[in-house]
């Protein structure tokens, strides 16, 4: 692979490329079929971007349910059909059945299957309800998650696993806010949003622990745009979603939605 393709791309981001360039030669060259875990949306533009170079392979995302966030990919060779190819996804119904009432979110859930030896990329998105959640898996792990799963933040649970007609989604939910700022630095909007000085907001940024549009970044300065999704590990994400031209005094106004 030519150097060159590696700048469009973050360091931390090419050993992912790596792996992709792979799938999409090994799917071109020896017409395998590959079958991945879960991308996260930057990983899956990676995917896209890459298999567009290759006119031989086709590609196809799913992730269990239209409008999914997290998604598996189908590489093969481009005259394989693979819509009617099944991307080895399963429902994981978790419900709670001790005692006691204690308000698990996503992180909860997360945390619970994370601490089973699991690998993030073998879990899709994760639908919270007020009496338990669903968890998009790997089919490949539903049945040790049925058997050993069976605590989260210390409440006993009950799992059973279901098929994706049986998916109850969740749609995510946002605070909304409307502020404006001197400019569309990265630094002066996570401030607003997150309500800590600019001071204070650099620091996580610079130690690598923000992303935008899931990738990494650690320029505060770097120019935010309408659209882009950002999270800080540890504060939580927001998708900036109106700008909305500028105020008498030059400022510039936005609106960004937190997701709760």
């Amino acid at each position: 692979m030519a150097d060159g393709l590696y700048e469009h791309f973050h360091p931390e981001e090419r050993p992912f490329v790596d792996r992709a360039l792979e799938w999409i030669g090994r799917s071109a060259q020896l017409h395998e079929l590959k079958r991945t875990d879960f991308l996260d949306p930057r990983q899956a533009s990676i995917l896209m971007s890459l298999a567009n170079r290759e006119p031989d392979v086709g590609v196809r995302l799913d992730g269990g349910y239209e409008g999914a966030e997290r998604r598996r990919a189908l590489i093969a060779p481009s005259y394989r059909y693979l819509e009617g190819e099944d991307t080895g996804i399963s429902v994981l119904e978790v419900q709670a059945v001790s005692g006691g009432h204690l308000e698990l979110d996503h992180g909860d859930y997360l945390g619970a299957v994370l601490g089973l030896g699991i690998k993030r990329d073998r879990i899709g998105d994760i639908h919270v309800g007020p009496d338990g959640a669903q968890l998009l898996v790997a089919d490949e792990i539903a049945g040790f998650l049925n058997v050993h799963f069976r605590q989260v933040h210390k409440l006993s649970v009950l799992t059973a696993v279901k098929p994706l007609t049986e998916l109850r989604p969740v749609v995510s939910r946002m605070e909304e806010m409307s502020f404006t700022v001197a400019s569309m630095r990265l630094d002066g909007i996570c401030s607003d949003v997150y309500r800590i000085s600019r001071a204070k907001i650099v620091e996580p940024i610079r130690a690598g622990r923000c992303r935008v549009n899931w990738k990494g970044e650690e320029d505060p300065s770097k120019q935010l745009r309408e659209g882009d999704v950002v999270s800080i590990k540890g504060l939580g994400r927001f998708k900036l979603l109106e700008v909305d031209g500028m105020t008498k005094k030059g400022r510039i106004r936005v609106k960004a939605g937190k997701f709760i």
